[in-house]
């Protein structure tokens, strides 16, 4: 069972393995992982693995991947040694349900899941519900679960349909797509409107249940009903496919907690449905609002959000970087990176973050890449470290979370609009977390009651490590806090 508010790493698995086969000079797999590895991520205090992009590579997919002008562009820039070898199938382009034989073999997965979890740390794994590979072997055995098209359709549609010969007859179907995007040309689309597709996907995830913790499943809005319907409904409807009365996902959810009660389900989801999707059984959704409001810099945005019902801000996943997002040291500004790193690791939800987001990376590595060796930036990775030993602890995780409003502290400044504030309780200890999410200079009084009997009071600053004496004065309104620097912030500790 998963602690509240708990911390996710996302690690690229195919990288991993091949920095670690480096480092130690050995041919490593997944069991193989040495116990040095794994405690340092224990001592970072997270809860959750997600080894992204551990299942069977497509033949085809690798094969249009290391033909793309723009990811032979990035790896020359990137990669000293580049070779083609050093660009693979992407990991959302699934060939199989079954693990990468370069990562090891398949019983591996539970080895991996057994140590971790002596470790207290989950493991979480990949479920892409939209397409496969199209080259997958489904294609042509269950060509019926997949979208399948005319060649007069094909024509009129060009560039969303591919060919292929199933029992010596052609066949044209779907590309796999998202309706504001142009197809992904290496997967198949798959027919989520056919109840035996349904049923296929549902043993997949049953699969993954018996093999990990928790599925962080993608692109999770494009089979809901309504909007599979608005993507491939012209199509289907000629065939007089029509919509079923229930959504794969209530009842996948149900069904695979039934059997697991304690597998965890992430959804990657934007366009405003992530209450929908918790409604539905999801654990956690993104939460890329806060991300992009984060990024724009507007702090009553933030701040609007944070007033947002408690419970959707418990089940939402809070991140400044992933796989999809250019690193936020490069597309935020390095200290309004770590200011932002500050708030979404002392809010509620889930904490997630990408192990190359802790060494500071400044260069979006395609997931197409199975080998690079990203540079580590030293005070970044100790800036995290701090960070992270920080939130570790019980209140952040067990206690109650409070919206601080910030007063003007004189009348005729109104820089106290740039500060964010909240606190955590838990039975005789505080913590008052205080960021300036702007780049000037910024005043406040936190609107917030510190109790003391003595004449000063002495709060520990934790990401400093320096005690703050403040006078009777300073807190008898509300807690003075005068001229933050831009885009710093102070946790304080405060034991009854």
């Amino acid at each position: 069972m998963l602690r509240s508010n708990p911390h996710l790493i996302e690690i690229n698995a195919r990288l991993w393995i091949n920095q670690l086969r480096k480092k130690y000079s050995e041919d490593i797999t997944l069991s193989a992982i040495p116990e040095e590895e794994l405690l340092k991520i224990k001592h970072l205090g997270f809860d959750v693995i997600w080894l992204m992009g551990v299942w069977e590579p497509s033949p085809q997919s690798a094969e249009i991947a290391r033909k793309e002008p723009e990811l032979i562009k990035i790896a020359k820039e990137i990669i000293p040694d580049f070779n083609a070898e050093k660009i693979g199938a992407s990991p959302y382009s699934i060939y199989e349900y079954k693990l990468n034989s370069n990562l090891g073999l398949e019983w591996e997965i539970r080895a991996l899941k057994e140590r971790l979890n002596s470790l207290g740390i989950g493991l979480f794994l990949d479920f892409v519900s939209n397409h496969m590979a199209k080259d997958n072997p489904c294609t042509n055995e269950y060509s019926q679960c997949f979208v399948n098209a005319s060649a007069e359709d094909c024509a009129a549609h060009p560039g969303q349909f591919f060919e292929t010969e199933i029992n010596g007859k052609k066949k044209y179907i779907a590309y796999g797509r998202d309706p504001n995007f142009s197809p992904w040309t290496d997967t198949a689309q798959l027919n989520f409107f056919n109840s035996s597709t349904r049923e296929k996907m549902l043993q997949v995830l049953l699969d993954i249940a018996d093999m990990s913790d928790g599925a962080r499943c993608d692109m999770v809005m494009l089979t809901l009903n309504d909007i599979y319907e608005g993507t491939w409904g012209w199509l289907l409807n000629k065939e007089g496919i029509k919509k079923p009365d229930s959504e794969f996902w209530a009842e996948a959810i149900k069904k695979v907690k039934q059997k697991y009660p304690k597998f965890i389900f992430i959804a990657e989801v934007y366009w405003g449905l992530e209450w929908r999707l918790q409604k539905m059984g999801f654990d956690y959704t993104y939460d890329k609002a806060i991300y992009d409001r984060l990024k724009g810099g507007d702090v009553g945005d933030v701040r609007g959000h944070l007033r947002a019902e408690k419970l959707y801000q418990k089940c939402s996943v809070r991140f400044i970087d992933n796989h999809d997002e250019m690193p936020s040291v490069k597309s935020f500004g390095r200290e309004k990176a770590q200011a932002a790193a500050i708030i979404i690791s002392t809010i509620k939800g889930l904490r997630f973050y990408q192990d190359a987001q802790l060494d500071g990376a400044i260069v979006k590595v395609p997931v197409q890449f199975i080998d690079y060796d990203c540079p580590v930036d030293l005070s970044i990775r100790k800036f995290y470290e701090k960070l992270l030993k920080i939130v570790d602890h019980p209140a952040f995780h067990g206690g109650e979370w409070n919206l601080l409003e910030v007063d003007r502290f004189r009348p005729e400044n109104k820089s106290n609009i740039n500060i964010l504030s909240w606190s955590w309780s838990q039975m005789r200890t505080v913590k008052i977390v205080v960021v300036n999410y702007s780049g000037e200079t910024s005043s406040g009084i936190i609107r917030t009651k510190i109790k003391s009997s003595d004449d000063n009071t002495v709060l520990f600053e934790e990401l400093s490590g320096r005690f703050i004496s403040f006078s009777s004065s300073d807190i008898q309104d509300g807690l003075k806090i005068e001229n933050i620097p831009p885009y710093s912030a102070y946790i304080l500790d405060m034991e009854f």
